[in-house]
């Protein structure tokens, strides 16, 4: 979907939204009053807020099919239909995103937009998500969760407890303090348990240990936990 295309999208969605869930129309006005005077080509070049719109958009449609659903009481049917993590971030995340005021969110737009985001661990993130599909488990990536919520990535594993788990390499000395802000932030967003991985970069098996460790806390971190490991 290219930047012209998302922006008519954008229109679509927040009158469609404006009826069905006023909600979803607010945020959605806001990413648009954001893009809307950007010109084309230059928000063509700006990677991250391209691939932010095109997630956004997606979860939009979703969460809109699913109200309509659920207007003709067959909302369950569409979560029947999704994977443990995409149930959990459409019943869960994205609607309280939605539903409540977001702190970060006009600092990390201007982040977005200004190009000072990068993502360097995206291959990494890539990476462990992959390995965790292979092993049976299931995966949900989003900025918003990211960016928001200090949540790289949701997983599931054979218990289906989907479980948000951060990755970082910050150097020992300032692991506790953004430990502290990651729990900070998942305790406002009534994120009930989570998983903290502060990971050396080229450290011997460390990609093996983060996969276990998701998976097995995935499985059997308690309510009420927000588990943290210096690999």
């Amino acid at each position: 979907m290219q930047a012209q295309e998302i922006k008519n999208k954008l229109k679509l969605l927040i009158e469609e939204a404006s009826v069905i869930d006023p909600n979803l129309a607010k945020r959605l006005t806001e990413i648009n009053r954001w893009v809307k005077d950007v010109k084309t080509g230059s928000l063509t070049a700006k990677r991250f807020v391209i691939l932010f719109l095109q997630q956004i958009i997606t979860d939009a449609e979703t969460w809109l099919d699913i109200k309509s659903l659920a207007a003709e009481a067959g909302e369950s049917q569409a979560y029947e239909e999704m994977t443990p993590t995409e149930k959990y971030w459409y019943t869960q995340l994205f609607p309280q995103w939605l539903n409540e005021h977001d702190p970060k969110f006009y600092i990390w737009r201007q982040k977005l937009m200004s190009g000072e985001f990068h993502q360097e661990d995206t291959k990494l993130i890539d990476s462990l998500a992959n390995l965790i599909r292979q092993r049976g488990g299931t995966v949900v990536q989003r900025y918003v969760a990211d960016l928001s919520m200090a949540t790289d990535i949701i997983i599931s594993s054979r218990q289906e407890k989907p479980l948000c788990t951060q990755l970082t390499s910050v150097s020992q000395e300032f692991s506790p303090e953004k430990s502290h802000n990651w729990e900070v932030t998942l305790r406002f967003w009534q994120i009930d348990r989570g998983l903290f991985l502060n990971y050396t970069p080229g450290a011997k098996d460390f990609m093996t240990q983060m996969v276990n460790l998701t998976l097995y806390n995935g499985d059997h971190l308690n309510t009420g936990i927000y588990l943290k490991f210096n690999l």
